[in-house]
């Protein structure tokens, strides 16, 4: 794991027609276009689901630590969620980032946008999608996307279609399970890069479900997600890479490592 900060962010230069990432473990990454807006998505930088798991009877105690300082957000272009679960939408990471003077806007769906108010953030920073809502920020493209729910706590889940301008199309699932519509919501975007859930045991994609989406998109990179960091929502990655080989596009998976750079070039069909 390599420990990143955004100003290490904010001085890499994303190369016209590609998109830069950073895995901060479970489904939070930080994005940058080639005009220079970084995005975090989902970021998760606290320890606070371990007392939602104790509750339940789960071992949600973070494996690995963070690799990102949650105040270090404060200096994002905007705060992306796809659904109001703490590992998705952490009260503690978004206190850290406001209390570092970090604000708005915040895009979210509508059950996040409403816990997103409950915990101080004023109407004025928040952005309400949907799926096929389209949200800019300079030269990059947000499509909010189709998302099945884990149950009834939160029914406005979202993936996000995220493109930039003459560069690469990547498709982020977000939280969901699998239903022909996600292909036939997104399929038509034709998306280059596939960052896929691969956690079947919480009713979300499973290894095969993932690589079954994949080959239908005909991405040419799969990237998963949401696997590693609690003991009791955990599996090998591998496990997707052996379903992608079944069916027959093995090479297209493409794990990454917490903190690391990951450099995402043109990709068009």
């Amino acid at each position: 794991m390599s420990m990143l900060t955004l100003q290490q962010a904010r001085a890499h230069v994303t190369p016209r027609g590609q998109v830069t990432l950073w895995w901060l473990g479970q489904s939070g990454f930080i994005i940058k276009s080639p005009g220079g807006i970084v995005l975090a998505l989902d970021p998760y930088l606290s320890n606070s689901c371990k007392a939602i798991g104790d509750e339940h009877g789960f071992d949600m105690n973070r494996l690995v630590p963070p690799p990102l300082a949650p105040h270090e957000l404060a200096d994002v272009d905007a705060y992306v969620m796809t659904h109001s679960h703490h590992d998705h939408c952490d009260p503690e990471t978004l206190a850290a980032s406001r209390a570092a003077g970090g604000r708005g806007p915040y895009v979210a769906p509508a059950e996040t946008i409403e816990k997103l108010k409950s915990l101080g953030v004023p109407d004025h920073e928040l952005r309400m999608v949907w799926p096929n809502r389209v949200i800019e920020f300079g030269d990059v493209s947000l499509r909010a996307t189709f998302a099945i729910p884990l149950g009834g706590d939160d029914l406005t889940h979202v993936g996000y279609l995220v493109s930039v301008k003459e560069g690469p199309k990547v498709y982020f699932t977000g939280d969901t399970a699998y239903h022909e519509v996600l292909a036939a919501a997104v399929g038509p975007h034709k998306p280059d890069v596939l960052v896929t859930v691969i956690n079947g045991a919480f009713r979300n994609l499973s290894p095969a479900e993932a690589a079954r989406l994949a080959r239908e998109l005909g991405v040419r990179q799969v990237i998963p997600t949401h696997h590693d960091l609690f003991p009791d929502n955990s599996l090998p990655s591998n496990l997707l890479r052996t379903n992608l080989k079944f069916l027959g596009i093995g090479e297209t998976f493409c794990p990454l490592r917490h903190g690391e750079k990951h450099q995402i070039k043109s990709l068009n069909h």
